[in-house]
């Protein structure tokens, strides 16, 4: 069976047959290797498996609008060199990868009577990368399957590995960051989208070219959920060092696991200590008790988010209190911040909101991505930024979203690292 540029989706391939893939001499072969060549063994296994021609990983850059082919040698387009490492630039809009990292779904196109499939490489609705495979014969429905489990498996050996090598972080890094990037970056979580039974969250931070100090966090515990966004007055090293300061602060009142007024308090004195006269920080915590499906939020002078509710758009009425450092010993409220199922809360920086961002219809932008997987909807909102300040952010632009699915805390639905959201799926 072949076909010539087409698509076809996993029920158009094949019949079923006995998987070849076996997850314990993978995991076996991944641990013998060293950190830097665990995805090349996992490749090789694969194509050895399943018969295919060629298997190369991409991982997504820290541009969101971009994968990049790792390898050793060779290649084409956009490369980069390091030693013999090599990072191709291979661009996700209007791309079979795009679309299958959008759809979550295994993409497969025929070609010269085989095929390539391009699988999604996800953990929690985390976006890694992609899996290409070229095959030489058309796939039977259990070679996609096959795939998209290898795919599902190789995000947890990169997410591992990279812990002992430098080697994902270099290729994610299409342009080279500033020392106070390297900072800001540091800051900010491990990962920047999460799936659970009772909520989807995904964040994007687009920095400008002198760093602006925007930080965003999440952590999830049995019963709670905690999320901050925070913007550091000034750029470059002044602002990374606030937020620094703040950051640790905020994470480690958290961790003590004091209420959220509380570790308001706690990082705003232990920020007063080190800031300069007139230097601030401003910040939202949130704090999501997931049994009762309530949730608190504190202002320190950021702007409201968002609410997409029913169709319609609105920012939530808070009132302000002062910024972190401005005012040692002060203390700070924690306001309701109601839920109803199907809420979209977006949080974001004043870089999504002033200087060229003005121009920008927010509400309209939100509207129109209302259908969009959160992970697709900050990344719709940071494009149009860009868009509006000619390509060149003169503050950093952050943007959290939390989608409130509501119910009972429970486990979520999920096939391949992703959520099952037929609905929530957009074009890349």
């Amino acid at each position: 069976m072949a076909l010539t540029n087409s698509r076809a989706r996993l029920g158009d391939v094949g019949e079923s047959r006995h998987s070849p893939l076996n997850l314990n001499s993978l995991l076996a072969a991944v641990e013998a290797a060293p950190p830097v060549a665990a995805v090349d063994v996992l490749a090789g296994a694969l194509a050895e498996a399943i018969g295919a021609r060629e298997v190369s990983f991409l991982i997504a850059d820290f541009s969101g609008r971009s994968l990049i082919r790792l390898g050793h040698s060779g290649g084409k387009g956009e490369l980069r060199l390091q030693g013999e490492e090599t990072a191709e630039r291979v661009p996700l809009v209007g791309t079979p990868h795009g679309r299958a990292l959008a759809a979550q779904a295994v993409e497969v196109i025929g070609e010269h009577g085989g095929a390539r499939l391009f699988a999604p490489v996800t953990s929690r609705g985390e976006a890694v990368g992609v899996l290409e495979l070229g095959l030489e014969d058309f796939p039977l429905e259990r070679t996609v399957a096959d795939v998209a489990l290898a795919a599902h498996f190789l995000a947890y050996v990169v997410i591992a590995n990279r812990r002992y090598t430098d080697l994902f972080e270099w290729g994610q890094r299409s342009v080279p960051l500033s020392l106070a990037a390297e900072i800001q970056h540091r800051l900010l979580p491990g990962a920047f989208t999460c799936e659970a039974g009772q909520f989807t969250l995904a964040a994007w931070l687009q920095p400008a070219g002198e760093i602006g100090g925007d930080t965003f966090d999440f952590s999830l515990e049995r019963d709670t959920l905690h999320l901050s966004m925070t913007d550091a007055m000034g750029h470059t090293m002044d602002a990374a060092l606030l937020a620094t300061v703040l950051v640790g602060g905020l994470r480690n009142a958290r961790r003590r696991g004091v209420e959220l007024a509380e570790q308001a308090r706690l990082a705003n004195d232990a920020l007063a200590e080190q800031a300069g006269e007139g230097q601030f920080v401003t910040g939202l915590l949130v704090r999501i008790d997931l049994a009762g499906a309530t949730a608190g939020i504190v202002n320190a002078g950021h702007p409201p988010p968002f609410r997409l509710r029913a169709g319609q758009v609105e920012q939530v009425r808070l009132e302000a209190d002062h910024p972190f450092a401005l005012q040692a010993g002060g203390g700070y409220r924690v306001q309701a911040l109601p839920l109803e199922v199907g809420d979209r809360l977006m949080f974001v920086t004043d870089g999504m909101l002033e200087r060229d961002a003005t121009g920008m219809n927010i509400v309209a932008i939100l509207t129109a991505g209302m259908t969009m997987h959160a992970r697709e909807a900050v990344q719709h909102l940071t494009r149009a930024v860009l868009k509006a300040s000619g390509g060149e952010l003169r503050d950093d632009a952050t943007a959290l979203c939390l989608d409130w699915h509501g119910g009972p805390p429970r486990d979520r639905e999920a096939k391949s690292g992703a959520n099952r959201e037929p609905s929530k799926i957009a074009s890349a």
